[in-house]
């Protein structure tokens, strides 16, 4: 029998040691991470029993009636360990609808961890929901480079990097994010698309303070200019710009495609994938022929990322059938 119950400070040290040893978790799931924009997400997260072990978390937000795992992070979904079997995984899902069910919740969104996050593989929860007749919102493509089978440079970009080196562009790993992101990020996103971050940069500094080996700064230089740079994520298995960035010369002078060369080779060791993020738009039904064909000429190809909603009322008859 799995109980279920809502998250409170006083689980924060439980939910922390079960996020760290988990198959499918990054450091987004920490509650040091996702606490930083606690002032806009009602938080609703769940944690799962089974004769009183810690057996499942779903990180999660309420709006109204409906819970989200979760909007202020790239993504969600029920969080295990290696060592959970199917059939746990499922009384914890059946468990959460319930759950939420009995608490007046209609609707659970998921948005699932691409598979490439995970260190052992973590499918139940598209399994579950697939039997819990859920409705699929969205599917992401995302352009991946998968370091075990490694695509060379096309010969663009190739070209790309040499320019940056005529150029005389120079690269750093820098501790202070704050020249990127008020002399280029935050200028551009504002001039392109009338948007700031996700993240202001008072709390992408605060975060990286309490993630320094998960969070990074890389500028790119032309001379003592600052040309282009990433604020990159680095998790168990992935390499993850969070941000990138160019001034208006990005494509003339290869800033961006030494930029990307470096990240991808330095951050290497110990990591299975790089990911360029998403490369579709409107829920999935259009595709960004521009991005994908600069990602692949790094050698990047496709994943995807599904978003879900299941009414929980689900829960109630949900059973798997065997033989």
């Amino acid at each position: 029998m799995v109980t279920v119950k809502r998250y409170n400070i006083k689980d924060k040290e439980l939910w922390n040691d079960f996020i760290s040893s988990a198959k499918n978790a990054t450091f987004l799931f920490d509650r040091n991470f996702m606490e930083y924009h606690s002032d806009r997400f009602k938080d609703y997260s769940l944690l799962c029993f089974k004769n009183e072990k810690l057996i499942a978390v779903l990180p999660a937000h309420k709006v109204d009636d409906v819970v989200y795992s979760h909007q202020g992070l790239t993504y969600g979904g029920m969080v295990l360990q290696e060592e959970a079997t199917l059939f746990e995984a499922f009384e914890s899902y059946k468990a959460i609808l319930c759950f939420l069910h009995h608490n007046l919740i209609k609707l659970l969104t998921i948005k699932i961890i691409p598979t490439f996050y995970n260190t052992v593989p973590a499918d139940e929860l598209e399994y579950f929901l697939f039997k819990s007749n859920a409705k699929l919102l969205k599917k992401d493509v995302l352009m991946v480079i998968d370091y075990r089978h490694q695509l060379k440079f096309k010969k663009n970009r190739r070209e790309g990097i040499n320019k940056a080196v005529r150029n005389g562009l120079t690269l750093k790993v820098e501790h202070s994010f704050d020249a990127f992101w008020n002399e280029i990020l935050i200028p551009n996103l504002n001039r392109k698309h009338q948007v700031s971050p996700v993240h202001s940069l008072e709390e992408i500094k605060l975060l990286a303070e309490k993630f320094p080996d998960n969070i990074q700064q890389v500028n790119v230089y032309k001379g003592n200019k600052l040309v282009a740079g990433s604020t990159v994520f680095l998790t168990k298995t992935t390499i993850h710009p969070q941000y990138v960035s160019g001034n208006l010369d990005k494509n003339s002078n290869g800033g961006l495609d030494l930029l990307y060369d470096y990240i991808i080779n330095h951050y290497q060791e110990g990591k299975s994938y790089f990911d360029f993020n998403i490369s579709s738009e409107q829920g999935g039904q259009v595709l960004n022929q521009g991005l994908i064909f600069w990602k692949e000429g790094c050698g990047a190809r496709s994943y995807v990322a599904s978003t879900y909603e299941v009414a929980t009322k689900e829960g109630e008859a949900l059973k798997l059938n065997l033989k």
